[in-house]
């Protein structure tokens, strides 16, 4: 199991496809988001993934937004493994030094806030539908 965290012009062919199909497989085969998934976020993003065999397994992209660092396409392809763990683990203090920021925000699915709050996120926002499914926001203060 790899950890490996890139700026877009610094991943190769391969892990961008990786990258693509984990997210296409997780957001719109497994939770039938209908969305553009390459939103060209993703050119200012610093991409955290976990790797296994070349394949992407756990994967989240963060990005400045106004003040803060925003986190999303937070996913992992095997679940109840300890991937998402590892990769908050490991990405976060990444996301810090690199990224230089003080917070941390992400609009979380509301099944996963209890995942979060683990690692220091607290919910500052009312529930709301984002693509039919229920989130809220977190934040981390760093």
């Amino acid at each position: 199991m790899n950890f490996i965290y890139k700026t877009f012009d610094e991943l190769s062919n391969r892990e961008l496809y990786e990258i693509l199909k984990a997210r296409s497989q997780i957001f719109i085969l497994e939770q039938h988001i209908e969305y553009q998934d390459m939103d060209d976020i993703d050119y200012q993003s610093l991409h955290c993934f976990m790797s296994e065999n070349d394949k992407v397994v756990a994967y989240l992209r963060a990005f400045y937004k106004e003040d803060y660092v925003q986190v999303g396409r937070i996913l992992t392809l095997k679940h109840g493994l300890g991937y998402g763990r590892m990769l908050l683990e490991q990405s976060l203090p990444i996301i810090q030094e690199r990224m230089k920021c003080q917070k941390i925000c992400m609009d979380a699915q509301k099944h996963a806030v209890g995942f979060y709050e683990k690692f220091g996120f607290q919910v500052t926002s009312n529930e709301f539908l984002e693509e039919g499914i229920l989130h809220v926001v977190m934040e981390l203060t760093l």
